[in-house]
């Protein structure tokens, strides 16, 4: 695994999506560590936003970015646990054409070995929908650290190789 220098960074449009029903602009510091780690590694803020624990808002939200040709990816944070108001995983489910299943399941893999066996208490989720990447991530800053820092910082990155996210977007719609 390595990054191909001869291959020139693509910048990806993501949205960044805060599920809460606590926090408010001046105190999502999970959010605001995904937009300061994907900024600084040269991607582009589409745009950002917070919603309640509630799974139709989610999933307007994100059909709405979807839609939208300046958003190729949303990352969210939060609501991925087991309690009655964590419903991010099935907000996602409502849009996604395609679940992509292996990165929870890395995540969780990762997670272990910070966080131990805590870790089945994530529902770390991913998908496609319509052409437009979509990751949730829990809420607390290490996950969205473990998150962008061990998966998504390189996914994104058209010079990862053997393979990465970028380079499929072009096919994403394909039929």
């Amino acid at each position: 695994m390595a990054l191909d220098e001869t291959i020139a960074f693509k910048a990806v449009r993501i949205a960044v999506l805060t599920v809460s029903d606590t926090r408010g602009a001046d105190d999502d510091r999970s959010g605001d560590t995904l937009v300061e780690r994907l900024t600084a590694a040269g991607h582009v803020l589409a745009d950002r936003a917070i919603e309640r624990d509630d799974a139709e808002l989610i999933a307007g939200r994100l059909l709405g970015w979807i839609a939208d040709p300046q958003v190729d990816c949303v990352i969210s944070t939060g609501g991925t646990g087991v309690t009655g108001r964590d419903v991010t995983p099935e907000a996602f489910a409502k849009v996604w054409d395609k679940e992509i299943t292996g990165f929870g399941e890395l995540f969780r893999w990762l997670s272990y070995a910070k966080i131990g066996t805590s870790t089945i208490q994530s529902r770390a989720c991913a998908g496609v929908a319509r052409g437009t990447y979509l990751f949730a991530l829990p809420g607390s800053t290490g996950a969205v650290k473990d998150g962008w820092d061990d998966i998504l910082a390189t996914q994104l990155d058209i010079r990862h190789k053997p393979c990465n996210f970028v380079e499929l977007m072009p096919r994403l719609r394909e039929r």
